[in-house]
């Protein structure tokens, strides 16, 4: 059976609003952007709350265009809603926020610096000790499997490999909320089960706070505790679904268990899948 349940569990708030307990939360966001030429403004996302735990790990998904991505770029600070209010550990998000990192579907690594180098970049921006820094990097990398190519560049490695680095890089700063968006959607399939499971796995050690968008359904239920779906744009939170599989560390096994099925059906459904399908509209 799916389970659903409320988007925002309400468990008191502090002085400045924040729900207590909540590492980051959306409350009642709208973003809009100016029309091109006099146009009336478009509204990506409207009217959006949400609440994520600490060390949970939450799965948003939704049509292209209805302002998933939109959302993540609040969270961090790079957007500020034009209604509403975004909070990280409670405080009130003003502006790009040092407790959360955020990775791309690109890895954006820099070519004229080792893999290394790459990983230990926000390390350095930060001013962290050399040495101190070298070693956070080395451990992850070890971590992701790129023992070895420290010395190596970008060009030099495979897709799957810059896609490791830049979760090293990601995680080298240690942050409180770790945001992103569709990180492993340029890789072949058998590559991104590899990099998810080693993603399960670090998330789930470091208890890390996730929220993550995905067009990949099965991807989303095995990585995470919530799933959140989103409407088509102006695009708002229409249903949570709770995922009841346990091992949330280990998606290998999680993509084996008989569960899945329903949560993807009950996916589809709501994303209207095979209405669109049979409209020729993809």
């Amino acid at each position: 059976m799916v389970s659903t349940s409320s988007l925002v569990k309400q468990t008191g708030s502090d002085e400045a609003g924040a729900t207590v307990g909540a590492r980051i939360e959306f409350r009642n966001v709208t973003r809009r952007f100016a029309g091109k030429g006099g146009a009336a403004p478009v509204v990506a996302a409207q009217n959006v709350s949400l609440s994520i735990r600490d060390g949970e790990v939450v799965s948003l998904i939704g049509p292209s265009g209805c302002g998933k991505s939109t959302l993540l770029n609040m969270g961090s600070g790079l957007y500020l809603p034009s209604e509403g209010e975004v909070f990280v550990n409670g405080a009130r998000v003003t502006g790009p926020n040092p407790q959360v990192a955020f990775m791309l579907q690109k890895d954006l690594l820099l070519p004229w610096r080792s893999i290394r180098e790459n990983v230990e970049l926000g390390l350095h921006i930060r001013g962290m000790d050399a040495r101190q820094r070298r070693d956070r990097a080395i451990a992850l990398m070890q971590r992701f499997h790129l023992k070895g190519f420290e010395d190596h560049y970008p060009h030099q490695l495979s897709g799957g490999m810059r896609q490791r680095a830049a979760m090293a890089r990601t995680l080298a700063v240690e942050p409180t909320v770790l945001l992103m968006d569709e990180p492993f959607s340029a890789l072949d399939a058998q590559t991104k089960m590899v990099l998810q499971q080693d993603l399960a796995m670090t998330l789930a050690e470091e208890k890390k706070t996730t929220l993550f968008i995905t067009h990949d359904l099965v991807e989303a239920i095995t990585l995470s505790d919530r799933v959140l779906v989103m409407s088509k744009r102006p695009g708002t939170i229409i249903e949570e679904i709770i995922i009841e599989i346990p091992g949330r560390e280990d998606p290998m096994v999680r993509r084996r268990d008989s569960r899945i099925a329903a949560y993807v059906s009950r996916l589809m459904e709501l994303l209207h899948i095979d209405d669109l399908v049979s409209s020729d509209a993809i």
